[in-house]
This record gives structure tokens, sequence and C-alpha cells, in this order.
């Protein structure tokens, strides 16, 4: 067997145009890099440039998980028992083994699934950022002293670690999302089961060799690969099996619940971030221009494939046609494009072939729905391309920015995610209709006003039902000290980020150390203190 530290990367034959290497990856289970166990693999492709393959991966098998979850559980011992401040210490040298590589991984996320040098720079630097605050947390895995009532006794609080964590997360963010769950988990005591996201297996696989090169112990992160209905499906399959103490998942609203059920039956934990149809609210006194700016990025950053992307754009009457006109001047001007060949574009290709044929299937939804589209045109080809589109449409998966107006509460696509560069706009009466068309959707995880009138801000924050709302700010952005989630159909009230998601990774310990010699019974040995009545004329007082 070969230590993941031990071995080179393996290169495959490779025919892109670029030259661009294709690595031979592989499953990571206690430190050794292993196959599927029958050595079936899959490919991962580079959604701009379809002819550059990345890499060869294995296809995991149910006996792959499963040993994977052996390694992590025979190792949770030991690493629950080291020092808090030594997994700090490990976590640290995690986020300066990320600065060291970080433009490498940008490159390398980049070309993986397609996002724009910059914001995968953002993603990257997330991941930085939580190590670098998970580090100190180390040394503030707090508990408690707690007085008792009876005398020549010590009550104490701790936190414990859960046991073998189950990690799951969409390709969209596939350096900022797993260390969200896998820094928190591993410092609070926990090993893991990474299941890589199908369409980012390479940048996993490197992220995974950073975690062991920074100290990582073999079987506390333990990687395999492979597709949700398979290897995905293999770890929550396990929760039935008593084999996994915590499932922590990125995704979709309905594999979300059902992954809520298997873990409800089984009285285990589940940490449960989905998606959104994202509200932002234009009023009459915001600064038209900024928020203009702030719903563009909002729909088309990423090219609309975040779970905070915008959904329902909401304006106000009063200046509902001069805002539309305004947006749709920069919509028909976004330059699109692959940002490893081209400066300045807003966004690249489509995460993957698979999240092309949702989105398209997303659009038609929205046309059969009567929505009033303004601009937009599908995929992007050759003889079919916006004016801003730069490079070779058949080289990738494009898609057109689409604005569909008209919108109302009573259609489909008004309460449905639509994942990809598409938003919806609802025309609202008053302040009190836009917060009730915010608060329509089944969905509850960003939303955000655009207002300079700070009672509208204040009721806006008070009314929204959503984990996270900006004020003249984009439904977009989290920083690794806040909390990250959504209520409603996107989530289940766990948060990611901050010192809030270690009620996620840890369970409270509480400690009755007797010292007396005898045994004292609370709230049976407590002697009753017994008031006493005084003799006082209260209205000599007046």
């Amino acid at each position: 067997m070969t230590h993941v530290l031990e071995t080179g990367l393996e290169f495959l034959p490779s025919e892109n145009p670029d030259n661009l290497p294709m690595v031979k990856g592989y499953n990571i289970i206690n430190g050794q890099v292993k196959l599927a166990s029958d050595g079936a693999t899959f490919t991962s492709s580079n959604p701009g440039l379809l002819t550059d393959c990345l890499g060869e991966f294995p296809l995991s098998t149910k006996d792959d998980v499963h040993a994977a979850l052996d390694a992590a559980r025979a190792a949770f011992p030991a690493w629950s028992a080291t020092p808090a401040p030594t997994r700090g210490q490990i976590i640290g040298n995690m986020g300066r083994l990320l600065m060291e590589h970080k433009d490498a991984i940008v490159a390398l996320e980049t070309r993986e699934i397609g996002k724009t040098l910059k914001e995968s720079a953002g993603s990257v630097q997330e991941a930085i950022d939580t190590c670098l605050f998970f580090q100190s947390e180390g040394r503030r895995l707090y508990g408690q002293t707690v007085h008792s009532e009876l005398p020549n006794k010590e009550l104490f609080t701790y936190r414990r670690a859960l046991g073998v964590c189950g990690i799951i997360n969409a390709c969209n963010f596939p350096a900022a999302v797993p260390f969200w769950k896998m820094i928190p988990a591993i410092m609070c005591g926990n090993t893991c089961v990474w299941k890589s996201p199908q369409d980012a297996p390479m940048l996993s696989f490197a992220l995974a060799r950073i975690m062991h090169q920074a100290g990582l112990p073999d079987g506390v992160i333990n990687l395999v690969h492979g597709k949700g209905s398979g290897a995905g499906q293999h770890l929550v399959d396990a929760v039935d099996e008593g084999k996994i103490n915590k499932i922590s998942f990125t995704g979709s609203t309905a594999v979300g619940k059902m992954i809520g059920e298997v873990c409800g039956r089984n009285l285990v934990s589940a940490s449960l971030e989905l998606g959104g149809k994202n509200p932002l609210v234009i009023m009459p006194s915001a600064n038209l221009e900024n928020a203009i700016e702030g719903a563009y990025w909002s729909g088309f950053g990423t090219a609309g494939q975040r779970c905070t992307s915008l959904g329902n754009l909401i304006i106000h009457q009063d200046i509902y046609d001069e805002f539309v006109e305004k947006l749709m001047a920069k919509v028909k001007s976004t330059r699109i494009g692959d940002s490893a060949r081209v400066d300045g574009v807003l966004y690249g290709p489509m995460l993957s072939e698979k999240y092309a044929v949702d989105f398209l299937k997303g659009l038609e939804m929205c046309e059969a729905d009567g929505a009033n589209k303004l601009f937009g045109n599908g995929r992007i080809t050759s003889d079919n391309k916006p004016q801003g589109f730069v490079g070779d449409a058949e080289a990738g998966v494009y898609m057109w920015p689409h604005v569909y107006a008209g919108v109302t509460e009573d259609m489909k696509c008004f309460h449905e995610e639509v994942f990809g560069p598409a938003i919806t706009i609802v025309k609202a009466n008053d302040f009190d209709h836009a917060l009730h068309l915010a608060n329509a959707s089944p969905y509850g995880l960003s939303s955000a006003i655009y207002t300079n009138d700070r009672l509208e801000a204040y009721r806006f924050k008070s009314g929204i039902k959503a984990g996270m709302t900006g004020i003249n700010n984009s439904t977009t952005g989290a920083e690794a000290h806040l909390p990250f989630g959504g209520v409603k159909g996107s989530g289940n009230g766990t948060r990611e980020s901050g010192i809030w998601v270690i009620e996620a990774y840890s369970y409270w310990h509480a400690v009755n150390d007797e010292l007396s010699g005898k045994l004292q019974l609370a709230q049976m040995d407590v002697d009753e203190i017994e008031m006493v009545e005084a003799e006082v004329d209260y209205s000599s007082l007046a």
C-alpha cells in the first residue's frame, strides 16, 4: 500500500488542445491511495473546454465507502483524545499550505468547474479563512463550571465529539464548503468520510493531499469519489447500518429531505444546507445605481449557480420601469467566456453538462408559466450567442443570461429555484406587499433589500423569514465568522461557519462531581429557606 504523501501525481495520456495534464486520481482511505474495489472509473472534464479531461477517478463501491467508514471509526478514539489546541495547530497548518499553493488551487478550480479566476480565488480564500479562524477555536472549545445547589459538589459541562461524520458537498464551491464542514468537525474531535462532488474530484483530491501534508493523522479524513446515486447513497445508507454519527449535506432540497428522514429515524444529527429562491427587494428610496449592481451580480455572478443567487427580483411599482430599463442595459452587455483564457468576463460555463440540462428545464418552466421573457435564448452556440460572448461557443457549456418579467405569485417559477443565469421579476405595490412576496416562496436561505429608509430596513430584517439578509447589499456573500444557512425549504436550522457551527459537530456532556462522600440528591436534599414575617408598619414609611 502507498501512503498519499509518498506517491507523486501519476499522469495519463492526454489529447487536450492545450496539452494540460490528465491525472490518475484515487480514493484516500486511512492515508492510503486506493482504486475502486471493482476497478470502475469516471472522468472529470473542464466545462469551459470539454476536450480538456482533468483526470480519471474511482467510481467508489459500497465496499469502498464502508472501508472509509471503518478507517474513520478506528481513528476516532486517538483523534478525539488529541488535545484541542493540537488539533487547531494542524488546522492552522492547512490554512498556511492553502495560502502557499493558492494560485495553483485557484487555477485548478477554474479549470474543473468553470468559475472565473476571481470567484475561484474567493472560494479558496474562504477555505483559508476557515482554517485560520478555527485554529484559534482549538483553544476556545469551552465548557462551563456551574454552581451546585448542594454543598461540596461541583458541576461541569464539556463539549464532546459526535463520532464519524459523513460529508457530502456540491461542486459549486468545492474548496470553501467542504472546509466549512470538515474543519469544525475535526476541530471538535470527529473523524470524516468525505464524498467528493462528482464534478470536482480533482480539486477534492488535491485538497485532501494538503490536509494530510499539514500533519493530519491517517483515517481522520477519508476521501471517496463517485456519483451521488452511488457513493453518496452508500454513505447515507450507512446511517441505517449504525456506521455514521453525523451527516452534513449541501445540495438540493429534495435530496436533503431524504437524508433528513434517514437521519431522523436513526436519531442521528444532520446538517442540511439546501436550495433557495432568494428575494431581493428594491424600494424607491434606494440608490438605484448601487441596487442595479447588486441585483446584477446576485443574479448572474457564477452564472447564477449559487444557492444564494437572486431568484425573485421584487421592484416597487414607482421605480419599476426605470429600474428594469437600466438593469436590462447591463444584462444585454454581459461579457461571458472562459476566465482562464479571456479577461473581464462576468461568468463562465455551467458547472457541467448535467447542470446545463437542469437549467434548460427551469427555463421551460418559466415559459410554460407565461412569464414575459425580456432577454435570453438558452444555450450559447456559434449560431446563437449574445453580443458579449467571447470565445468558442461550441467548446464548452455556456448559457445566455435570462430575465423573465410579469411573474406573479401564482406561477410555479415564482416558487421554484432555477439554478443558473436567470432571474424572475415581480412588481410590488408597496413595502408590505414586497415583504409578503419576499416571504411567499417555500425557501428561506438568503434575502436582501435596497432602501435608504431606516424604518423599511428595520421592518424588512425583522419580518423576513430567511437565514441571512443583506441591507443595501446583494443576496450573496458570507464571511468565515458569520453563520450560514437557511430556514423553511432551505435547511433544517443548522448553520455552517463561525462559532455557531460547533453546535452541529459536538454535544454537551454534563458532569456531576460529588465531593461530600455521601449521596446528595438535587431537589430533594436541599434545605428549604423559609420566609420570615416581620412586623413592619409600611404606612409609616410613606
